[in-house]
């Protein structure tokens, strides 16, 4: 089969790979969509090339891809035949740790002390036809869903609402949402539809549009307004209960606490770069809460699912972008400017 390996740089190429065998408790995947997620950039602009990178365990090429959905196709001797069957549809959380440990039997795989495998960076990913990973790893994809969907919600959409779970969001909350892309995006919409009012906070015009259609009640550009003072004045001076940064901008997450009122809590998801806040002012003396989140648990996700299927969520109205897996060069050189929505590739 072909997979799509990040080479840095900017580069992406079709290798060739043998087509995966499932080990006894593992199961092969029929991929049937593929997610683009912003933390895939961070491979395929890395400098010095894959080997840098430091992807394989034995530095061999890895697939890319770690928003995976589509049918079972084979299943490992040691499976549970109740669990899973041929032909199931499945999303899948895409880590595996050590599987003894607390956090593994917690289904916190990406915390195992042991070592973890991120699948789409150093273990096989699924921009390819098919993808071998732990049975324990499989979240169900009900009926009522696209596979699309199930791309989103195994990274973007399952990312945000464990963070909005985290934040303890509740109807008549006011949250400003820093950065609208695939996660903010699905951050505001799943704030809207739990009753909270969402201040979306973007320098892209286009993304700012999709925030008020998927709900956000106002629209902000800090390249245009302090964007702390107009949550303060749209808050009656107070602030917003809660803020949540998806754009990993320093400026974007200092404004995130200091945006908050007096006991309020502030969530970072965006990964990488820093921050430099005024303990005393900015968090202790307003006894201001600031949360890590970093992705999911298997149940999580699999509690995200339910709340989108009760909640007739369109998480499809994410994608801006879909594309066959041949398409891969182009879909990435666009994704890379950062100013569309989603892509996902549809197989």
């Amino acid at each position: 089969m072909k997979g799509v390996v990040f080479g840095g740089d900017r580069k992406l190429e079709f290798m060739d790979f043998p087509d995966p065998v499932s080990g006894p408790d593992e199961v092969v995947l029929q991929i049937r969509a593929s997610g683009m997620c912003g933390s895939d950039l961070k491979f395929y602009r890395a400098s010095g090339g894959a080997s840098a990178l430091g992807l394989g365990g034995d530095g061999s090429p890895v697939i890319a891809g770690h928003e995976p959905c589509g049918d079972v196709v084979a299943i490992g001797s040691e499976v549970d035949p109740q669990r899973v069957h041929l032909g199931q549809r499945v999303m899948v959380h895409h880590y595996k740790g050590c599987g003894v440990c607390n956090h593994c039997a917690d289904g916190w795989g990406q915390l195992c002390r042991e070592g973890i495998i991120v699948y789409g960076a150093t273990g096989h990913g699924a921009h390819a036809e098919y993808m071998k990973v732990p049975a324990s790893t499989l979240v169900p994809l009900p009926e009522s869903l696209t596979y699309s969907e199930g791309a989103a919600i195994s990274c973007g959409t399952g990312t945000a609402y464990a963070a909005l779970r985290r934040l303890d969001i509740s109807s008549g909350d006011t949250i400003a949402i820093f950065g609208q892309g695939p996660v903010g995006l699905s951050a505001t919409q799943l704030s809207a539809a739990l009753g909270a009012q969402v201040v979306a906070i973007d320098i892209s015009a286009d993304r700012l549009s999709r925030a008020k259609q998927f709900g956000a009640e106002f629209l902000l550009d800090p390249t245009q307004e302090n964007v702390v003072e107009r949550i303060r004045e749209l808050t009656g001076g107070i602030g917003a209960n809660l803020s949540l940064d998806c754009s990993s901008a320093s400026s974007a997450r200092l404004a995130a606490v200091q945006c908050v009122r007096t006991w309020g809590r502030a969530c970072f998801v965006g990964e990488g770069g820093e921050v430099t806040i005024d303990v005393s002012n900015d968090m202790l003396r307003r006894q201001v809460t600031i949360i890590g989140s970093w992705t999911f648990s298997v149940s999580g996700q699999a509690e995200c699912t339910q709340f989108i299927v009760d909640n007739d969520i369109d998480v499809d109205a994410l994608f801006t972008d879909r594309y066959t897996l041949s398409q891969a060069e182009e879909a990435y050189t666009l994704f890379d400017r950062q100013q569309t929505g989603k892509g996902v590739f549809e197989f």
